[in-house]
């Protein structure tokens, strides 16, 4: 037995890690005794077993995305380097999720295993390096367009396809000896925040997301240090790039949203995608915030669990000062709805509900939560001119009970219990 944490949950459950593998042996992809509705090892291996002979050199030449990942292991002295796919043409797609919802969980294993990482440590703060592998991550960071890329590794890759909730699955991996690329042309916005050495990063981002970027784009040059008064410029590892975006330009974004007048009357918005259940509720209130998440026993975060759990981030108007217990994807959810409300010069408070239910068999990253967030919020909503019949609407769409979900929601008890002076 092993004592692990489920997500940032304060209590402790048992992880019958050997049960598990058992599970595996005797199941071997066709029982489904662990519960989920598909098999991700089954997944997984048809997806490696595609690209494995094609990655069985020391030398690999393709079209990066472009591509490019920073670890975090050893931090501050880590690994970067470029990912590269072992084919040719418009690439762009396999780094590119805002792209990514129309398809189904197996392309999006496919993309992210075709990417081979190459591995070459340095220290977080030695960005202008000259060392070309340095240079050249950069320039891949910083291009518009797939870049022909040709690397020559130590080793031949290997490694399971790695999946994580904060960033995409990645591929093999390899220590780099040498890697070239042809005929880098950077992102014109990019490049200008890149060689403006005085630019704060945080308004760096900011002016990237207003110039219309992809957020995928701006987190890769955020990883590479790009941004930034020069002094204080360094590699950030890609986890943590992808959240301070999200979180740097749903800050900005907040601050309006919080000068608006209110919306006038309780919105429902819904959308199902790789079988998770999300809807969006909007109230005429002063700016808040919650994300609840509820994972069904064998999904990511409750791999064990007999039951149903249940997690919440959340936030009044005066915002919060420490990391959201949900992680990355609080802040990524909370960007798309301060989009919504900031095209309409409005303010709301908000409670986002996800049902991550056992179809969704493996965590694809956290860019899955944005862009699930963003395409309900373009879904016609349901209008209500009251908060009861706005909550029975959405008990209809999800299949956890309403009482349980007021029962694990801060903001929801607020607004029910919580008495204001119109009140008097």
């Amino acid at each position: 037995m092993q004592i692990t944490t489920s997500k940032n949950q304060s209590k402790l459950i048992k992880t019958p890690k050997k049960e598990s593998f058992s599970l595996c042996a005797l199941c071997r992809g066709t029982k489904f005794l662990c519960g989920k509705s598909r098999c991700p090892v089954i997944v997984r291996y048809h997806s490696r077993d595609k690209i494995k002979p094609l990655i069985n050199t020391l030398k690999i030449g393709g079209a990066s995305p472009p591509s490019v990942f920073i670890g975090r292991i050893g931090y501050p002295k880590v690994s970067i380097g470029p990912m590269i796919p072992p084919i040719m043409g418009d690439t762009s797609i396999i780094d590119t999720p805002e792209l990514w919802l129309d398809k189904t969980l197996d392309d999006i294993v496919d993309f992210r295993s075709m990417l081979i990482r190459g591995k070459h440590t340095v220290d977080i703060y030695d960005v202008e390096n000259s060392n070309k592998t340095v240079q050249f991550t950069r320039e891949l960071a910083l291009s518009k367009n797939s870049v022909f890329t040709e690397a020559i590794f130590s080793k031949k890759p290997q490694g399971n396809i790695a999946f994580y909730d904060e960033i995409q699955p990645h591929g093999p991996s390899a220590p780099i000896k040498k890697f070239d690329i042809t005929n880098p042309k950077y992102e014109q916005h990019i490049e200008k925040a890149y060689y403006d050495t005085d630019l704060k990063s945080r308004d760096a981002v900011f002016n990237l997301y207003k110039d219309g970027l992809n957020i995928s784009k701006i987190q890769r040059a955020f990883s590479v240090g790009a941004f930034g008064v020069k002094k204080f410029r360094k590699f950030v590892p890609t986890r943590w790039s992808i959240t301070a975006v999200d979180s740097t330009i749903s800050e900005t974004l907040m601050k309006n949203t919080k000068t608006y007048p209110l919306i006038n009357e309780y919105r429902v918005y819904q959308h199902n995608q790789f079988d998770n259940r999300w809807v969006i509720l909007m109230m005429p209130t002063e700016w808040m915030y919650e994300l609840i998440e509820a994972w069904y026993p064998n999904t990511t975060w409750n791999p064990y669990g007999g039951g149903i759990s249940i997690f919440n981030s959340y936030e009044f108007y005066k915002g919060r000062n420490t990391y959201a217990e949900i992680g990355g994807c609080y802040y990524s959810a909370r960007l798309a709805v301060n989009e919504l409300l900031n095209k309409e010069r409005r303010q709301a408070g908000v409670v986002i509900l996800r049902e991550a239910h056992p179809g969704y068999i493996m965590p694809i990253g956290v860019w899955n939560v944005r862009e699930s967030v963003r395409e309900a919020l373009r879904n016609p909503y349901q209008k209500f001119d009251a908060i009861d019949k706005a909550m029975i609407y959405f008990s209809s769409i999800m299949d956890i009970p309403l009482q349980r979900w007021i029962k694990n929601s801060a903001v929801l008890k607020n607004k029910l219990f919580q008495k204001r002076l119109e009140d008097f």
